[in-house]
């Protein structure tokens, strides 16, 4: 059995059409992993909300793009 492209994006079920879901499921997927921080240099870094990252690790909060750093 296939894993899903979608994601997290098969729970809009029939609506917004397959280009959108596929487009939203890549964006979700990039902003909820871990990224590497630019000070300490770990994969620690989280995002907190629109534009905002935080770091585990050395507790370094900045700002960066919305979905990546």
């Amino acid at each position: 059995m296939a894993k899903s492209i979608l994601g997290t994006a098969k729970r809009f079920g029939p609506r917004y059409g397959r280009t959108t879901k596929l487009r939203f499921a890549e964006i979700e997927q990039e902003q909820r992993k871990l990224h590497k921080c630019p000070y300490c240099h770990n994969m620690k870094v989280k995002r907190i909300s629109v534009g905002i990252w935080k770091c585990k690790k050395c507790n370094a909060k900045f700002t960066g793009k919305a979905y990546t750093i």
